[in-house]
């Protein structure tokens, strides 16, 4: 028996003659899909399996085969000795946003309310006795003597200026309202009443700081005055709901500066003394 060779009706699948029906036999390679094939309509091309081989055509296919290697897993150092533990910067806590998130600000509140109205007192109790002559003041008359006598020009208008001005000081320091403003004015009218009794104690051949004559009352109402203007009225008053009231910065020194600058102002154009001299 002779062995029998291909069937010569037997053709490869990219052939141009159709396959005969009565054929079994099946080639591997008709599954795959031929170099030039490009897809079905609406599917993804599907690469050639020779796609990516050294010496074939190049192609968009993944050369899974010729990928590079991945780094090895590098295995994490531990240190077998426990660490030193070294000191750590904590961040400044804002104390004024937690206070305000609790609504309060401690004491200080309390304690700017108090010394505003003590203040404020005092100038309201001293221009009542130079208006109206209560507590033992010396009224509008006399008021207008000791301007005269301190070498003041416009006495006559100064006496109202003045004693007005205190009034309206010490009311808005109580009121906790236009406080720079307020401030800064009584520190005006504060240092021209020190300048006055300089002046005169000069004259006289002496300087009293302590005592009976003493100007430390007056200091202690500048230093205070000033104060108030720095660190701000406080949340107890009508300033209290401006930002200035609370955290007062670069207009508390403009205010300052306009108090001491309008009272030294106001003595060299009123009096035209130096009472340094």
């Amino acid at each position: 028996m002779t062995s029998q060779g291909p069937d010569p009706h037997w053709q490869r699948p990219d052939d141009s003659s159709a396959r005969p029906t009565s054929a079994k036999l099946v080639d591997p390679e008709d599954d795959l899909p031929s170099a030039t094939y490009g897809g079905d309509f609406e599917t993804t091309t599907i690469p050639h399996y020779t796609s990516g081989l050294p010496g074939s055509a190049p192609s968009t296919g993944y050369g899974l085969l010729h990928d590079p290697e991945p780094l090895p897993y590098v295995q994490p150092h531990l240190d077998p000795t426990p660490s030193q533990a070294t000191p750590m910067e904590i961040e400044p806590i804002d104390a004024e946003e937690r206070a305000k998130a609790a609504g309060r600000r401690g004491t200080q509140d309390l304690g700017m309310l108090l010394l505003r109205v003590v203040i404020g007192a005092a100038f309201i109790g001293h221009g009542l006795q130079k208006a109206f002559g209560w507590w033992g003041g010396q009224g509008l008359d006399g008021f207008k003597t000791a301007l005269a006598d301190a070498g003041y020009q416009h006495a006559s208008l100064l006496t109202y200026a003045g004693a007005g001005a205190q009034i309206l000081v010490g009311v808005l320091l109580v009121l906790g309202l236009f406080t720079p403003i307020a401030a800064a004015g009584g520190i005006a009218y504060l240092l021209n009443s020190l300048l006055t009794i300089i002046s005169a104690q000069r004259k006289d051949g002496y300087l009293a700081v302590l005592g009976p004559d003493g100007i430390e009352y007056l200091l202690v109402l500048i230093v205070a005055t000033s104060a108030v203007i720095l660190v701000g009225p406080g949340r107890y008053g009508f300033d209290g709901g401006r930002g200035w009231a609370r955290r007062p910065f670069v207009g508390s020194f403009i205010a300052l500066l306009l108090g001491i600058g309008g009272g030294i102002a106001a003595w060299v154009f009123l009096h035209g003394n130096n009472p340094l001299a």
